[in-house]
């Protein structure tokens, strides 16, 4: 078994560890009211846009989400959060370094003996989410819960369909596509950019992700016999019938949408085991991002 393997695999206990810690960091979470960035790279990015659009969807505040390196700085923020699971990441830190003194900051990471424990004003390590693989996987989703869960959005029935997303068999005829397509509506928009991110970094796949509504716009146009269309909670009324016009291969996601990520990263896993690629070692990538100034 690859380290990807057994990291995504010990994801539902993971996300019960989390949902159980956030009541007691709510002092270092964003706070109801605060007008709040959260910042990212690659994954994590994904992960910032998904929990922006449920805290500022929940009524929460005003919340927006940008690539680490993207930072507007001439907006004003009560607080940036940033998610880094290594600590590592340069443009997380030279972001926190600019911010410091003038913005709260909180980071998530998984690994406490890195830079980021002095970059931060305040830091929620997930240790036990750390992972071995390049390919995040456990702990993209577990910070996620965690969030999701210091929201008041997280059940036990998250866990639950997650432990139904590793036990059943992935749908006849997916792995064997040739062109992956997710789609996402709301917060589930940074889902649907994750799952892609995940074919194309563990099985070099020819992936793209929108949000639901911009599909029909264009992308449906790529849409044949031997592609896939992932739907990433409820789809507009009349999309699968369109998709299924092309006769292209409509996938329903029916589970809770963060379990349906965890079907997303075994499909990764079982197209790279196709292509006999290592998942564990993506082409041209490693765990940081680590750039010399």
């Amino acid at each position: 078994m690859t380290h990807v393997e057994d990291e995504l695999n010990s994801q539902p206990e993971c996300w019960t560890r989390a949902a159980a810690e956030a009541t007691g960091l709510r002092g270092v979470l964003p706070a109801p009211g605060e007008r709040v960035a959260v910042v990212g790279c690659g994954t994590s990015y994904f992960m910032a846009q998904a929990f922006a659009a449920l805290r500022e969807g929940s009524g929460q505040g005003e919340t927006d989400a940008f690539a680490a390196s993207e930072f507007p700085h001439g907006r004003a923020y009560d607080r940036v959060l940033a998610l880094t699971r290594s600590g590592t990441t340069t443009e997380v830190l030279d972001l926190l370094g600019r911010l410091k003194g003038r913005t709260r900051t909180t980071a998530i990471t998984a690994d406490p003996d890195t830079p980021v424990m002095a970059s931060a004003d305040e830091v929620v390590v997930l240790d036990y989410a750390d992972e071995r693989s390049v390919v995040q996987t456990r702990f993209a989703t577990t910070a996620l819960t965690l969030l999701r869960a210091h929201l008041g959005l997280h059940s036990d029935a998250a866990v639950a369909d997650a432990r139904t997303a590793l036990a059943t068999d992935l749908p006849e005829g997916l792995v064997e596509c040739t062109q992956f397509t997710f789609l996402g509506r709301g917060w589930t928009v940074g889902l649907a950019n994750e799952a892609g991110l995940k074919m194309r970094e563990a099985a070099l796949s020819w992936t793209e992700a929108y949000p639901a509504m911009e599909y029909r716009h264009g992308p449906i146009s790529i849409t044949t016999s031997g592609t896939a269309t992932w739907m990433f909670g409820e789809a507009p009324e009349g999309l699968a019938e369109q998709v299924r016009s092309t006769g292209g291969l409509w996938i329903e996601g029916r589970l809770d949408p963060l379990a349906e990520l965890v079907r997303a990263q075994r499909l990764a896993v079982a197209v790279a085991a196709t292509r006999d690629l290592d998942p564990d070692q993506p082409r041209h990538l490693t765990r940081s991002v680590i750039l010399a100034h």
